[in-house]
């Protein structure tokens, strides 16, 4: 019998691993922990193969996802099934792909003053930052899909969505069975970082790449009242599939923290369990070949999606899908929280704005740049998964071999980034000189509102001077990053025409504060924006300062006892560099712009 091309794939399909329930096989299942057996009641989201609306990861049993040009094709069939769907492209990606946005409403909405007009809570969701961690991807385009050709629609009733299947688009289309070899399928996966070898997870507060760049302005375009951020894990085996966070509750978003913590969880957590999964929070060991040491409340600074809605009062949810559990599984997973997600923002919507409007509002007089590690009062009863620690005869060190049996380890502590470290009191507005142009274009792409000065202006106002800058050996994320000692002084200085001014008191306030002041771990400042600042470009021979010291001490008796004093270190008395340095420091032939930060801050 002569079979047709379609019987022929459908043949081939259940003789894939999975395809009829059993345990799906990958490259590299071999070399990584057993699997426990999953059969949540999820399985029944997906379709048949052979179903005229089944998505490529369904087509493949739930073995591999598409690539970019599949996954576009197939969404552009479906958005033209329905009013509801609409596509735009957010820009270019550095080489020259669409980075594609879907936006469903009920009303058809194809811009976002038409979103807005609708008046309904709107959910962004973005797969694939990390492209090879795409969960996100396949588990929105079968949510769509029910939304339009099932019988989901009603979840538009009180929420729009905003999908975006592939982030890091070109990293997306570097695609091997080889990539992320602890992780359990797609059979292709995408790369890490993007064609400049860039990671978008830290880009959000430098905002360096095409891609980020696009996102930003997206956000600011959009404004989503809650934004997701799907990954898949790294690290150590444990029973949960689904792990999910936001931001914590000592920090700039205290009363999202609260809609997130009380409003938020409970209702996912409920409908992942309902479907057969293990939900949890998110889970970092303090010491992964010893789990009785504890787990870490992980605090994420604004290069990180979290820490950044943290810091502009935007909800941002974490999802890190366990990367040992199969390709399938996730996906699932993904779905069944993407679809309550939208329950319950419509449910709870007026207490979610709310949260937003108080945190965005709030204008707390002193801010906290900086958190140290606590044991928290409470600790985590954790469903992990058993292990021995073994000699490895390879590397000749210890290994951990898990064994693939749950077990719970109860009362695990639990270290937190929760007590405050490096304070600030609130500036009334910054003011940047106009020659400081990366700068401000970075901070007007975070939205972040401001005004020039259209005339030389004096004014009194604080500036920080820097000591002792200590530059990292070697770059991170293409920027040479710089930390300073720093101390704030006052000072009477002429603006020039051009100058922007930075108030505080606006929604992205609290986001300007951590973009400049300089002790924050992802200011402006860290980042190398201002790394010109610590060049000297002026000096002063030996020849000259010595008649020069001679003449300041006869002149200036406190002065000659200030360094009879500084004499008294005796580094400093055996450095005769250190010394004729003291005195050019003291002259009016001194750079005055030296180690001191552009940046100034208004009371």
């Amino acid at each position: 019998m002569r079979l047709s091309s379609l019987s022929l794939m459908l043949f081939a399909l259940t003789l894939l691993p999975g395809a009829n329930g059993a345990d799906l096989t990958y490259v590299n299942d071999d070399i990584l922990p057993p699997k426990m057996d999953w059969q949540g009641a999820s399985l029944a989201l997906m379709r048949e193969a052979s179903d005229p609306w089944a998505t490529p990861f369904e087509q493949s049993a739930g073995l591999d996802s598409p690539d970019y040009q599949t996954t576009m094709i197939w969404l552009d069939k479906l958005v033209a099934q329905s009013p509801m769907l609409q596509k735009v492209s957010l820009g270019k990606s550095p080489l020259g792909r669409d980075l594609w946005m879907i936006v469903a409403s009920a009303e058809g909405a194809d811009t976002p003053k038409a979103l807005a007009d609708n008046d309904k809570p709107t959910v962004l969701v973005q797969a694939g930052i990390h492209s090879g961690e795409i969960d996100g991807k396949d588990a929105g385009m079968m949510l769509l899909r029910d939304i339009v050709m099932g019988t989901k629609a009603e979840l538009l009733d009180g929420a729009n969505l905003l999908f975006v299947p592939i982030f890091s688009v070109d990293a997306h289309e570097r695609s091997s069975e080889f990539n992320r070899v602890n992780q359990r399928g797609p059979k292709h996966m995408g790369w890490r970082t993007n064609a400049r070898n860039l990671n978008l997870n830290r880009d959000y507060a430098k905002a360096d790449t095409r891609e980020m760049q696009l996102m930003l302005s997206a956000i600011n375009d959009w404004q989503p009242q809650l934004y997701i951020d799907v990954h898949v894990t790294d690290g150590i085996d444990y029973q949960y599939d689904v792990t999910f966070g936001y931001n914590l509750p000592q920090g700039l978003s205290p009363a999202i923290y609260g809609w997130l913590d009380s409003h938020y969880r409970p209702a996912v957590e409920t409908a992942l369990s309902d479907a057969g999964h293990i939900p949890g929070q998110l889970v970092f060991a303090l010491d992964d070949s010893d789990l009785s040491k504890g787990m870490s409340w992980w605090r994420a600074t604004p290069r990180f999606s979290n820490g950044y809605g943290d810091a502009r009062h935007l909800p941002t949810i974490l999802i890190e899908n366990h990367s040992l559990k199969p390709f399938r599984q996730r996906v699932l997973g993904t779905y069944v929280m993407l679809e309550q997600t939208l329950k319950t923002v419509a449910t709870e919507a007026t207490a979610l704005k709310a949260a937003i409007m108080k945190d965005s509002f709030h204008y707390a007089q002193l801010i906290t740049l900086t958190w140290d590690a606590e044991i928290q009062p409470k600790g985590w009863d954790f469903k992990g998964i058993d292990y021995q620690v073994e000699t490895s005869s390879i590397s000749g060190s210890k290994v951990v071999r898990w064994l693939g049996e749950p077990k719970l380890y109860p009362q695990l502590p639990v270290l937190g980034s929760t007590k405050a470290g490096i304070k600030v009191s609130r500036p009334a507005a910054y003011f940047i000189p106009p020659q400081w142009q990366e700068a401000i274009a970075r901070l007007r792409l975070h939205g972040i509102r401001m005004t020039e000065l259209k005339q030389d202006t004096q004014m009194k106002l604080q500036q920080y001077r820097f000591a002792n800058p200590v530059f990292d050996t070697k770059d991170f994320e293409g920027r040479h990053r710089v930390k300073a000692d720093s101390k704030l002084e006052k000072v009477s200085v002429t603006l020039p025409a051009g100058t922007v001014k930075i108030p505080t008191d606006q929604p992205l306030g609290d986001l300007a504060i951590m973009l400049l002041e300089p002790q924050s771990p992802d200011s402006l400042l860290q980042w190398g924006f201002f790394n010109p600042i610590f060049s000297r470009t002026e000096y002063m021979e030996d020849y000259a300062v010595e008649p020069m010291a001679a003449k300041m001490l006869q002149d200036n008796p406190g002065l000659k006892a200030e360094f009879d004093q500084a004499l008294l270190d005796p580094a400093f008395a055996a450095d005769p560099h250190a010394r004729l340095r003291w005195f050019y420091e003291r002259s009016p032939y001194y750079d005055n712009q030296y180690l001191r930060y552009p940046v100034y801050r208004g009371r």
